[in-house]
């Protein structure tokens, strides 16, 4: 993925044959092929591509397992911009529906699973998609904090925490509740009340 943000070499890039390497990835997945036993070999031979193909586009398996992963999940629509508000609903909303995603995707599940025993590929998981969005959230938050919305005195490493955390905890460590609809408007609201400068 990162050779794909500094340009490509050799041929023109080709969709099908992009869409064909991530399909071949999901498929090997699917069968119950693991993480560990997934080559560029063993894609490229699925895909009906060589090898140079793949490395055309990613710089190796790692950064082409990220954005396969990436591609299983909900994507992250533009913020409204309307306000600091509709923003964070915005944002723990998209983090209900990959919760949920995950919950219900038993392939998603397992992948992520496995994926916190390779270090390296965890780390660019967190570097290249994670990070990104607690980037974009963090922008919200001084928005918000500059416009007199939530309180400056605050550790700003938490803050972010706050919204996201209360979803978290529905979506991933409790199983038996299944966040609805107006959920992320209800948990933004409260946290933000909490946070709302002193008059």
């Amino acid at each position: 993925m990162e050779r794909r943000r500094t340009g490509r070499r050799g041929r023109p890039r080709s969709e099908a044959a992009e869409r064909a390497i991530v399909d071949a990835v999901v498929r090997l997945l699917e069968e119950g092929v693991p993480v560990s036993e997934l080559s560029i070999e063993r894609v490229a031979r699925t895909a009906g591509v060589g090898k140079a193909t793949i490395y055309r586009r990613w710089d190796g398996k790692e950064a082409l397992l990220v954005d396969v992963v990436r591609s299983m999940e909900p994507a992250d629509p533009p913020l409204p911009g309307t306000s600091v508000r509709d923003d964070l609903v915005a944002m723990v909303e998209t983090l209900r529906r990959r919760g949920l995603a995950k919950r219900s995707s038993a392939l998603l599940h397992n992948v992520f699973a496995q994926m916190q025993s390779y270090p390296q590929l965890w780390d660019m998981y967190h570097r290249t998609v994670v990070l990104p969005r607690r980037e974009r959230m963090d922008e919200v938050l001084r928005r918000g904090i500059a416009g007199g919305e939530i309180r400056g005195d605050i550790d700003f490493d938490l803050l972010g925490d706050l919204f996201v955390g209360p979803m978290l905890v529905r979506t991933v460590l409790r199983p038996d509740a299944a966040p609805g609809q107006g959920s992320a408007e209800r948990i933004v609201d409260a946290v933000l009340q909490g946070l709302r400068p002193s008059a």
